[in-house]
């Protein structure tokens, strides 16, 4: 496959679109993603990848991604923290290009020198964030990334499942402060410590870790991904053109389903720890009418409820979508009296594993009923 390359803004938009409907109802905000691509391009940067088989075979790949807390008026671009550092009384070094010094901290302290970097998840904030620091760095970025989707935790990776640890990581906030993650005694811990010092560091820090060789990186990435999220942004786009459906083409280029159709009558929600966690409530209409849908999502969708009964859950994706234009919710956004179009697809098998399960299946997100797989309910 030739490597792929985002040149144009309607590019932007297109691998953005299917960006944030991978995501599941999270991955970030278009805005934030279409600020990093067009600001790249300004800036006459290539934002492109390369497949993982193409890596050097003596290089290192990395994640770099940040980490927020649930503060009010996180800044997102340089003119805003340095109104804050201003505020503050602390003065900024890095600005939004923290992310940058977060990679060249983790090589400095592991010896290496990183070749390639590899995004954590799809979305449409936190795919573009390790492409755009890729291009700055003068190196290629993977198609692919670890999960096929988002997700709210590193449990709910390839690299969680095959034993790799998330330390060392370099930790590297706005203002210069830089922690080293030597070792974290679990997991879930490493993940709580970097979200707590962005607490500290009024709103976020960038980490870069998963520090991975050539043959590890490409044993691991799920393969594809950047190129499947810009061809669905384009068959979307394509079909809109011509006066088709948008959500058959999405449909058609995801191998998926289009399972239920209605309106949003109510979202029920609360933040636990520094996550988003609720219930969004559909009445359905058209063919779906007297029938109700109900998707559980903690930060991303994971189990869809038809009529009151367990239907659909994650790893499968479950994505909520205009069915008009057929771009993706995000759980934030979404609200009562949104015309939504329920969508799913296979995830990627290696989730589905007896271990994956127990980190990825409805019981991990409370709900005692075994994981069936979408194919079997749809098909």
């Amino acid at each position: 496959m030739p490597n792929r390359m985002i040149k144009t803004e309607q590019d932007c938009i297109d691998f953005l679109s299917g960006l944030k409907l991978l995501g599941t109802g999270g991955g970030g905000s278009m805005e934030s993603g279409m600020e990093l691509l067009k600001g790249a391009l300004d800036e006459g940067l290539e934002i492109k990848w390369i497949n993982a088989g193409d890596m050097a075979d003596d290089a290192f790949s990395c994640t770099p991604y940040g980490s927020g807390s649930i503060s009010e008026d996180v800044p997102k671009t340089n003119a805003q923290i340095e109104a804050l550092g201003k505020k503050i009384g602390t003065p900024v070094k890095y600005g939004t290009r923290a992310i940058e010094a977060a990679v060249h901290e983790l090589e400095d302290y592991c010896k290496v020198k990183i070749g390639a970097l590899v995004p954590v998840e799809l979305g449409p904030a936190n795919t573009p964030a390790p492409m755009v620091t890729a291009a700055r760095l003068g190196i290629p970025v993977i198609d692919g990334d670890y999960s096929g989707r988002a997700v709210p935790e590193d449990m709910q990776t390839t690299y969680f499942l095959k034993g790799v640890k998330t330390y060392p990581a370099a930790i590297v906030d706005w203002w210069g402060n830089v922690l080293i993650l030597k070792e974290a005694a679990t997991t879930e811990m490493g993940e709580r410590i970097g979200k707590m010092i962005s607490v500290a560091s009024y709103g976020a820090v960038y980490i870069a870790s998963i520090l991975l060789n050539a043959a590890d990186t490409r044993s691991m990435v799920v393969p594809g991904t950047l190129t499947l999220s810009l061809e669905l942004g384009q068959a979307i786009h394509t079909a809109k053109k011509a006066g088709l459906d948008p959500v058959a083409a999405a449909v058609k280029r995801l191998s998926g389903w289009r399972f239920f159709e209605g309106e949003v009558i109510g979202k029920d929600w609360e933040n636990k720890n520094g996550v988003m966690v609720g219930t969004t409530h559909i009445r359905g209409k058209g063919e779906f009418a007297g029938q109700s849908m109900d998707v559980y999502f903690l930060n991303e969708n994971h189990v869809a409820f038809l009529d009151n009964k367990p239907y659909v859950f994650s790893p499968d994706l479950i994505i909520l979508a205009n069915p008009e234009t057929c771009e993706g919710y995000t759980n934030t956004e979404i609200k009562t009296g949104d015309p939504v179009v329920v969508l799913g697809s296979k995830g990627y098998d290696v989730f589905r594993s007896e271990f994956a399960l127990k980190y990825f299946g409805p019981r991990y997100w409370g709900f005692d009923v075994d994981y069936t797989p979408i194919e079997k309910v749809l098909d």
